[in-house]
């Protein structure tokens, strides 16, 4: 079989979504470890989003970072194109149907529903990307944010954070963001690793309890931070 067959077929196509979903997911640890500087604030009422304004600016200003962030842009393409094209192919094999129903024995919802997970994640994918990298990455607003140290001059996330999470719409949808986000990853964690050839079931084992740990942590953290910025946890001088 020809590697442009192989990428084509069902297992490549599965294989493509197990490799770009685990690049994902470590994006995921990157991104959501400087959110969450922005509870900084609660330890240290003088940082004012200091650290997460600082760690965000740094995530835009060097180009290799920036090289990075077109690779996890493609990524992202390639998982969501990969993702509607398997869920396109299950649904009109699904057509034919069988002579006996099966029911939904043995398969959870949301295994099922992967294709509506990404769809919904896509659209929310563009609400904040339009929210906050448009505004860092395209528009390029800087502006001098006084800090006990001194003055700098940065992209001021913070202060975006904390208008655009004023708004308790904007939140209730990224806090959805966040559930479908959870439920997504509460199968595609340990599908991946199954996906790339872990099928031991001590490594199964472990993989599920990270996944679930996983899908929890990361999601409810997210969800944090815009339900934080819209009570007043954080600083919001």
């Amino acid at each position: 079989m020809k590697w442009s067959e192989f990428f084509t077929s069902s297992v490549g196509k599965k294989l493509v979504m197990a490799l770009t979903g685990l690049f994902l997911i470590s994006f995921l640890v990157v991104h959501v470890g400087i959110n969450a500087c922005v509870f900084a604030d609660i330890l240290d009422d003088s940082d004012n989003g200091e650290i997460f304004n600082k760690a965000a600016h740094f995530m835009g200003a060097y180009y290799v970072i920036r090289i990075l962030e077109v690779g996890l842009f493609i990524g992202f393409f390639i998982h969501i194109y990969q993702g509607f094209a398997l869920e396109i192919k299950n649904r009109s094999r699904r057509k034919v149907g069988y002579h006996v129903s099966m029911g939904s024995q043995g398969s959870r919802w949301y295994r099922k529903s992967m294709g509506l997970l990404g769809t919904l994640l896509f659209l929310f994918l563009i609400m904040h990307v339009s929210h906050f990298w448009v505004p860092s990455r395209v528009t390029h607003t800087l502006e001098e944010v006084s800090y006990n140290n001194g003055v700098t001059t940065l992209h001021n996330l913070y202060a975006r954070m904390i208008e655009t999470f004023s708004n308790p719409l904007i939140v209730l949808l990224y806090v959805l963001g966040c559930i479908s986000l959870a439920w997504h990853l509460l199968h595609g964690f340990q599908s991946a690793f199954r996906t790339i050839g872990v099928h031991n079931k001590k490594w199964i084992a472990v993989a599920k309890a990270t996944g679930t740990a996983f899908a929890i942590i990361v999601p409810l953290l997210f969800a944090l931070m815009p339900i934080s910025m819209y009570l007043g946890w954080v600083n919001m001088n």
